[in-house]
C-alpha cells in the first residue's frame, strides 16, 4: 500500500528550499521580484458564471495570467469551491439561474470573511438599473459581456494589486 503524499508539506518544503535559495541571489530588480513573487503566491479568483463557454474563456484568461481560479455555474455549487483558502477576487455574473447574480453578491457581501473581497460583476445585459444596482451592492467594476480582452485583464490585476 502507498503512503500519501500531502502535497501541503511538499508545496511548503519547495517554498522553503525556493527562498533559500533566492536570498543568495544577486539583488535583483523589482519587476523581477513581483514576477517571482506571483508565481509563489498567486491570486485567487472565483468565477461566477452559468454560461461554460465564458466560464471557461475566463478561468483560461485569468490562469494565463498566473492566477488560481475557483469555478461555479450557479450559487448551488459554491458550497464545493468555498473552502479555507482566501479568495482574493470574485467575479460575478449577474443572469444566474436560482439566486441572481445582484442577491447573490448581497449575500457574499454581508459575510464577515467574504464582505472585503473586491466584486466585479459582467453581464450580457447592461442598463443603468444594473450598474447602479451592482455598485449599491459593493461591486468595484461591472463590464459587459462580450468585453475586450485586455480591457478584462487590465482591471482584473487592477483590483487584485489592492489585495495584498
Amino acid at each position: 500500500m502507498q503512503k500519501k503524499i500531502r502535497t501541503k508539506d511538499l508545496v511548503e518544503k519547495i517554498e522553503k528550499l525556493s527562498r533559500s535559495k533566492m536570498a543568495t541571489q544577486t539583488i535583483v530588480e523589482l519587476n523581477q521580484f513581483r514576477e517571482l513573487k506571483k508565481k509563489l503566491e498567486p491570486k485567487v479568483v472565483l468565477v461566477v458564471e452559468d454560461d461554460e463557454a465564458m466560464r471557461s474563456a475566463m478561468k483560461k484568461i485569468l490562469e494565463s495570467l498566473g492566477h488560481v481560479v475557483k469555478v461555479a455555474s450557479d450559487a448551488t455549487q459554491l458550497s464545493t469551491v468555498l473552502d479555507d483558502n482566501p479568495i482574493d477576487l470574485i467575479i460575478l455574473d449577474i443572469g444566474l439561474p436560482w439566486v441572481d447574480g445582484f442577491e447573490l453578491g448581497q449575500l457574499l457581501k454581508e459575510h464577515q470573511d467574504l464582505k472585503k473581497i473586491p466584486l466585479i460583476y459582467v453581464s450580457g445585459q447592461f442598463t443603468e438599473i444594473d450598474m447602479k444596482k451592482a455598485f449599491e451592492i459593493g461591486a468595484e467594476e461591472f463590464i459587459k459581456k462580450p468585453f475586450d480582452l485586455n480591457k478584462f485583464k487590465t482591471i482584473v490585476e487592477t483590483q487584485l494589486k489592492g489585495t495584498n
